[in-house]
């Protein structure tokens, strides 16, 4: 009960206070959503992404070894998404949100704040996690971007989207700086820190925002149950069995597993809202992950405190 009420008060209650406000914020003054989610895939996004790759420090034997992971789990994820679509047997755009929900994990505000609460005492389970982060961005903007834009395009035109994405040139170029130490002066860095600090809470308040848009009850379907069930049940189910058979063990193990156990990326809602592909449904999904896992992700670090010892 700890875990659960450390994880409640600490991450989730900080969380749903930004979507409360951007729910009240909506009603009052009606924003336009739309230009909230341009503002955040063509400025906010990049530049946090940026930052995260340019100022992360990490050994390269930790890196390999949860690379190796990471692609088994997500390739494990994308095929039951998959499987999990077909059972519905949805269409395209329904689909390519519910496989998201699925293989996309909230690893950066929910993440984080987790793992440096386990992982006080332990610096490799806070780097772990934040390996995880960047992995997530880059198949986020990878994977999920594709996913979802090739729901409603095809051939050369889905190519030209994600070139066009600033995420995608953030990615390289903060790994480049990052990989061959070259820092940026201060009148450069400075603004873009800005930026990246802004990021989170203009995110929940615009997801807050689209929020106030949904009728509750519109919560209550299959299609979302299932999706929770994949994210919050299923996945920490397979990366258990993923760490028992590569024989991961100690801080590693666990950090592994817990990042494991974390919700729908609000990434993906972003992404939804940009492209206009199931935004209300993508919406939905990430608060009803967000809420339950509260008591799910305290479930597995008890666990994991046990059972990686």
């Amino acid at each position: 009960m700890e875990y659960l009420l450390i994880v409640f008060v600490n991450v989730i209650t900080p969380m749903l206070i930004l979507l409360a406000i951007g729910v009240v914020l909506q009603i009052k003054f009606t924003f336009n959503v739309k230009a909230l989610g341009n503002i955040l895939t063509y400025c906010l996004i990049p530049a946090a992404v940026f930052m995260n790759l340019y100022h992360t420090v990490i050994n390269i034997e930790v890196l390999l070894d949860v690379l190796f992971f990471v692609v088994l789990f997500s390739s494990s994820l994308i095929i039951i998404g998959h499987v999990f679509s077909k059972m519905l047997r949805l269409n395209r755009q329904q689909s390519a949100v519910m496989k998201n929900s699925i293989v996309l994990i909230n690893s950066g505000n929910y993440g984080l704040p987790v793992s440096q609460l386990v992982f006080h005492s332990s610096p490799l389970g806070v780097s772990i996690q934040i390996i995880i982060i960047v992995y997530q961005n880059l198949l986020t903007y990878s994977y999920g971007l594709f996913n979802l834009v090739s729901s409603t395009q095809s051939g050369t035109s889905i190519f030209k989207q994600f070139i066009k994405m600033p995420i995608i040139h953030a990615l390289w170029i903060g790994a480049l700086l990052n990989l061959a130490d070259i820092r940026l002066p201060g009148f450069i860095e400075l603004p873009v820190s800005h930026l990246s600090d802004a990021f989170i809470a203009i995110a929940l308040i615009t997801l807050g925002a689209q929020l106030a848009q949904i009728k509750v009850k519109t919560l209550w379907n299959r299609l979302i149950f299932l999706s929770a069930f994949g994210r919050l049940i299923v996945s920490p189910v397979v990366a258990l069995l993923l760490i028992l058979l590569l024989k991961v063990d100690g801080v590693t193990a666990q950090s592994l597993w817990i990042a494991s156990s974390f919700p729908t990326s609000r990434n993906s809602s972003t992404l939804a809202l940009e492209y206009d592909v199931e935004a209300e449904l993508a919406a939905q999904i990430v608060l009803f992950t967000t809420v339950a896992s509260s008591f799910t992700v305290g479930v597995v670090i008890y666990l994991s405190s046990i059972i990686f010892a």
